[in-house]
C-alpha cells in the first residue's frame, strides 16, 4: 500500500498549467514540522513537492496561497529522469488524490479556525472555540 498523508504550509502560492493534452496541473510545495528539534533546540521542517491533477488542480490554483495550511492525502512517487549533462536525476513527489483547506485564504495570517467553520458549524454559532494546531488537546 502507498499512502501519505501530511498536513504543512504552502511556501509559495501554486502554479497551475496544462499539458499539451489539454490536463491540468497543479504543483505547490509544503514544508512540514519535524515532530522533534534539533541539537541547537530549532524546529526543522521538511519541504515537500506535491503534485494535483483535473478539476482539484483547478481548485487548488484558485483556492490555496503562500502561508496558507492544507492537508494532502496521495501516494509518493519516485521518478527518474535524463538530464541535459547526461546525468540521471531522482524526483520525489507526492500525488495529491485528495485535499483539505485546514485555514480559510483570510484565516491564516491571524486567526486559526479552521476552514470547515462555514455555514451552520459550531464557531458560526458561538458554540466552543477554535484550538490551533499548535497547541495540545487536554484529553
Amino acid at each position: 500500500m502507498n499512502k501519505i498523508i501530511l498536513m504543512g504550509r504552502l511556501v509559495r502560492d501554486p502554479e497551475v498549467r496544462y499539458t499539451q493534452t489539454g490536463k491540468v496541473v497543479c504543483q505547490f510545495t509544503i514544508a512540514v514540522d519535524r515532530p522533534f528539534s534539533n541539537q541547537e533546540g530549532q524546529r526543522e521542517a521538511d519541504f515537500i513537492p506535491i503534485i494535483v491533477w483535473g478539476k482539484q488542480a483547478e481548485l487548488c490554483g484558485n483556492s490555496l496561497t503562500k502561508g496558507q495550511r492544507v492537508l494532502v492525502e496521495g501516494r509518493l512517487q519516485i521518478r527518474s529522469y535524463d538530464a541535459k549533462d547526461g546525468s540521471k536525476r531522482w524526483v520525489t513527489e507526492v500525488i495529491a488524490n485528495s485535499f483539505e483547506f485546514i485555514e480559510r485564504r483570510g484565516d491564516f495570517a491571524g486567526s486559526s479556525a479552521p476552514a470547515n467553520a462555514g455555514k451552520g458549524s459550531d464557531f458560526e454559532s458561538g458554540f466552543g472555540s477554535p484550538v490551533p494546531f499548535d497547541e495540545e488537546i487536554p484529553f
